[in-house]
């Protein structure tokens, strides 16, 4: 038996986390994703993260439980996911010859001990200049909709960028796992020992 949830059920996430080779559940957490006034991006994913962790830790006592929350932030707005192709298209066309700042919360949450690790990673993604004929042909070809700034860096995405800075990779993905590593063995489950 796992004593590890996910609280997501992203398939991109639960395909980040088996990397690691630990077993784990995922859960559905029920959080109001509404951002509060005033609050900063960092802020934001890594209250949210927080809270959906600690949002399951009643239905899982004795658990660690992972939270994550992603946001993307153009000139200095939060984009959100654009869930058509129109506003998917509107969103590249903005980001074209423009930088992307990621952040991504992470949370670690022990419900036995009702203790949280909270980090923020960020991701920079350098757009290179786009024709609308590429932003098209990219939308319908790899269906962005549900990804915050409108692509998928896994696949087609990276087409789109003239570079990509960060710590880990895995960080625009989603889940950043080489945070989510160390935040594990700190709580005494290391990922080479299992």
């Amino acid at each position: 038996m796992t004593n590890l949830v996910l609280a997501s059920t992203s398939p991109f996430r639960q395909a980040l986390l088996n990397k690691l080779g630990l077993p784990f559940i995922t859960a559905a957490p029920q959080v109001d994703e509404t951002p509060l006034a005033h609050e900063t991006a960092p802020q934001l994913v890594s209250r949210l993260a927080a809270t959906k962790a600690q949002a399951l830790g009643k239905s899982y006592p004795n658990h660690l439980i992972i939270g994550s929350d992603q946001v993307c932030v153009l000139m200095n707005q939060i984009t959100g996911k654009p869930h058509t192709e129109q506003n998917a298209c509107a969103q590249l066309r903005q980001a074209s010859g423009q930088s992307v700042i990621f952040y991504t919360g992470l949370a670690l949450y022990s419900s036995s001990n009702h203790q949280t690790k909270t980090i923020c990673e960020t991701f920079n993604v350098h757009f290179r200049h786009l024709t609308d004929e590429e932003i098209r042909a990219y939308v319908a070809r790899e269906q962005p909709l549900n990804c915050a700034g409108s692509f998928k860096s896994e696949g087609l995405g990276i087409t789109l960028f003239n570079k990509l800075e960060g710590r880990d990779p895995n960080t625009l993905i989603g889940l950043p796992l080489i945070a989510l590593c160390e935040m594990l063995r700190e709580a005494g489950m290391d990922p080479l020992l299992k």
